[in-house]
């Protein structure tokens, strides 16, 4: 039993990884050598544990249940290597993340940087993407979500919130009356970005809340390509502020219905309940929340 510790944690590496070869990077291993090391823990426990094609695996019924065990065993001795970091007052251990992509140069990812700096022991992987990920099926510590929460079973906490605005190119803003008033808009064309809704809402000063729909030749998923099109004159579009910010100081985009304001997108630290790094990752989401701006 004692021998075939190290190839049970091999094992789950290779399931939460979802292929050999990604296992392999993170151990240090050949992926030969890791597929003969799960080979191995099947022949002595006389069972299948993963379906093997050409781009994926799959597990067992068997390779479930005992993946659900190994889990369990993996979680548990991870907590005490975590309490033993935390009375050494020096955090060790490695973390998957997920991040928007359109925060890869804002202030969180500057936090990220920060933890890395003052924590050496610490391996972080940090996936940019703007499409919604899971947690458990895609084998993540965390998920950074903007503006969404769907999840009870998963621990959260807010680290704050994101501003918008909308705005449109140059040239574009320039080739039609100036609005004035949302409804105004009605008739431009919007640059939409897939994952949120075609109906936006701007706030007046008096509180009144205008929905407007607009007309779009054009859907993006990802809030950087919005910025692209918007500076290439396409349209009228909602920015996270930051890159607004930068399009307008370039005299690349103009602020529209500056007075009117937009919604703020909550932003959220997102993780399993029984975290595998449950010190490490609660380490890290107070450190965010404190130092994200």
């Amino acid at each position: 039993m004692i021998d075939h510790l190290k190839h049970m944690a091999i094992f789950a590496r290779v399931v939460d990884e979802g292929s050999f070869r990604a296992a392999a990077r993170g151990i240090g291993l050949s992926p030969s050598r890791v597929s003969e090391t799960v080979s191995d823990l099947e022949a002595f426990l006389g069972v299948t544990l993963l379906y093997r094609t050409t781009r994926k695996i799959a597990l067992t019924n068997e390779g479930r249940i005992f993946y659900a065990r190994v889990a369990d065993m993996m979680r548990t001795a991870e907590t005490g290597l975590n309490e033993l970091n935390a009375l050494a007052l020096e955090p060790a251990g490695a973390l998957r993340v997920s991040l928007p992509a359109f925060m890869s140069s804002s202030g969180l990812s500057t936090a990220i940087g920060e933890f890395i700096r003052l924590h050496p022991h610490v391996a972080l992987s940090v996936t940019y993407t703007d499409h919604p990920v899971g947690l458990i099926d895609d084998g993540y510590d965390m998920n950074i979500r903007v503006g969404w929460l769907d999840d009870s079973s998963m621990m959260s906490r807010k680290l704050g919130e994101i501003g918008r605005l909308l705005v449109a190119g140059t040239d574009y803003a320039a080739s039609r009356p100036e609005p004035e008033h949302p409804t105004d808009l009605e008739e431009w064309d919007w640059i939409r970005f897939q994952h949120r809704s075609d109906v936006t809402e701007l706030i007046a000063p008096s509180g009144e809340v205008v929905k407007i729909s607009g007309q779009s030749q054009l859907q993006v998923d990802s809030a950087d390509a919005l910025d692209h099109f918007a500076r290439m004159d396409l349209g009228v579009t909602l920015l996270p502020a930051h890159l607004a910010e930068r399009g307008i100081a370039a005299g690349e985009l103009v602020h529209l219905l500056p007075e009117w304001s937009l919604r703020t997108l909550g932003v959220y630290a997102v993780w399993p309940d029984k975290s595998r790094r449950e010190n490490l990752t609660l380490l890290f989401v107070r450190f965010l929340s404190e130092h994200h701006r």
